[in-house]
């Protein structure tokens, strides 16, 4: 089966989040059929983990043809300068959603047809900002459309949790017009894909039973992220993310505003680390003037931070899909502190494989338990890596996506 793939990122490389699920997608997928994959380069993406621009696509190419067929980079239009994102998020609120204009792309349209001169026997739509290039794909070809979160779901969780009422407002409009696309546009494709069956029922919610909705989990790579068992006697935290994306960046503040102060004081020689690019500069000061408060910024290789942890914190409140930083966290046996939120879409059963906590009094608690319980913590630590390795394996995940393409071709 040859498969087109379109993406509103290069998926390479796989650290952290939409990267990570789309690289291991494409990747299993080119196991069993050819896939050809044309992409937008979003650079804030790519940008923290190269020294520039050019290397990173060079890298980025060499990786993805060692598996793929055909691999093509597009500039992303906002990239073109501030002033065309404000302008294009302007001309959102009186024209279409903001997360279906970012993606519009004389250039990117022009070779979309031009391989589409091919044959293809699915095309795989990697996010519905992908939607104004739909009406260039012949009808009779099976879509597939992924969804990483259900978007308007998060931008309306947004507008809820927002102070600023001109920010709550914005968010709210998105969301509802966004709720609308998702509606009309959902059962024009043969396969709607989720990331987890929470997901699943917001979009069944949406789009009532016009189309197919499968889920497909966020995985991990469990032979990359493994515990060497590190043997750290230190008591460290430790909370993993990108820190463009405004539900991690609310985490690493609430972090440092409200639990570390009394942690600090309650547990003495104890020692946080956040990593993850572009930190808040809130955070990057308490750092120089709080030699136990660690700001790491971007890392090539997050295992080692991980491994000498003793317990993963991540009071994430906001956002949707599923947290891969949760996952690749439970592969490598770390007992993790964690709001709800945060276990969306992972089968975690509470103070089994996983701890709980939704307020500042429940973290803290929680947290001081596990520090002072060796037994306990390693015992969850042990029952999470093995949930990873009997559920969320890419390996396997890969299994079922590929008999899920292959049904839609049996099918038409």
């Amino acid at each position: 089966m040859r498969i087109l793939w379109l993406s509103h990122l290069i998926p390479y490389p796989p650290k952290g989040g939409a990267l990570q699920r789309s690289y291991n997608m494409v990747r299993e997928l080119a196991r069993y059929h050819t896939v050809d994959v044309l992409a937008f380069n979003q650079q804030n993406l790519m940008a923290p983990m190269f020294p520039d621009m050019e290397a990173a696509l060079e890298e980025a190419y060499t990786a993805l043809s060692a598996y793929c067929g055909k691999v093509s980079f597009h500039k992303l239009p906002m990239d073109a300068g501030r002033k065309t994102r404000y302008w294009m998020v302007i001309k959102s609120m009186f024209l279409e959603p903001y997360n279906i204009e970012w993606l519009k792309s004389e250039s990117y349209a022009a070779e979309l047809k031009v391989w589409l001169q091919e044959s293809y026997d699915l095309v795989h739509f990697d996010t519905i900002s992908l939607i104004p290039y739909l009406h260039l794909i012949n009808s009779e070809i099976p879509k597939v459309l992924d969804h990483h979160n259900i978007e308007s779901h998060m931008l309306l969780r947004r507008a809820k949790n927002e102070a600023n009422i001109l920010k709550k407002y914005y968010f709210f409009q998105e969301g509802k017009r966004l709720e609308k696309y998702e509606r009309d546009y959902g059962e024009l494709f043969d396969l709607n894909i989720v990331c987890s069956n929470v997901d699943k029922k917001r979009l069944e919610k949406i789009i009532g039973d016009f189309s197919r909705v499968e889920t497909v989990p966020n995985g991990v790579d469990v032979e990359y992220f493994k515990s060497t068992k590190l043997n750290n006697n230190d008591k460290r935290l430790i909370f993993v993310g990108r820190l463009t994306w405004y539900p991690n960046v609310e985490a690493v503040l609430y972090i440092a505003r409200r639990l570390w102060p009394q942690l600090k004081k309650k547990f003495p020689g104890l020692q946080f680390d956040i990593v993850g690019a572009n930190p808040p500069a809130e955070i990057s000061n308490l750092a120089l003037k709080d030699s136990a408060f660690n700001v790491h910024g971007f890392v090539d290789d997050v295992r080692g931070y991980i491994d000498r942890a003793t317990l993963y914190i991540c009071p994430i409140f906001d956002g949707g899909g599923t947290k891969l930083k949760v996952l690749d966290a439970m592969a490598m046996e770390k007992a993790i502190v964690a709001h709800p939120i945060a276990y969306e879409g992972i089968d975690v059963t509470p103070g089994l494989d996983a701890i709980t906590a939704a307020s500042d009094l429940e973290f803290v608690e929680r947290i001081g338990e596990l520090l002072n319980d060796d037994c306990k913590r390693a015992l969850i630590g042990r029952r999470a890596r093995t949930l990873m390795e009997s559920k969320y394996s890419y390996s396997n995940i890969g299994l079922f996506q590929d008999e899920l393409y292959k049904s839609l071709i049996s099918c038409d």
